[in-house]
């Protein structure tokens, strides 16, 4: 049954990383890819606020597996986030690619942190 369930929830994150996406990008044409920082970043938060919540015992293990594993796996995206990078620095575009490409990787630790030390404290 688990399994069925992570299947299912790492389909919802996947829709709705495609859906927030084109909510986000779909009126504009971003010279930056913004749609994927901000879901990978939103994503790592809730990822350590839920790793937290495990830790605390205030979530299952297997709510953790389903909602971390299963819909925040689907809901990020490290290729793309990757292949953007490649793309931005192809272009010539050196400081969106660093600032993309490290930055995201630093920011989105640090926002798991910061997440499961909320979650830490409840």
């Amino acid at each position: 049954m688990t399994v069925l369930l992570l299947a299912l929830a790492g389909g919802l994150g996947a829709v709705a990383r495609f859906v927030l996406d084109g909510v986000l990008t779909g009126a504009r044409a971003w010279r930056y890819p913004v749609g994927t920082t901000l879901i990978n970043l939103t994503g790592s938060f809730l990822l350590g606020l839920l790793t937290g919540l495990a830790a605390g015992r205030l979530l299952p293990q297997d709510g953790l597996l389903v909602l971390g594993t299963g819909f925040l796996g689907g809901y990020t995206t490290f290729s793309t986030a990757a292949f953007e990078t490649v793309r931005l620095a192809e272009q010539r575009r050196w400081a969106a690619a660093l600032v993309h490409g490290l930055g995201q990787v630093v920011v989105a630790t640090g926002l798991a942190a910061l997440g499961f030390l909320a979650a830490s404290t409840v």
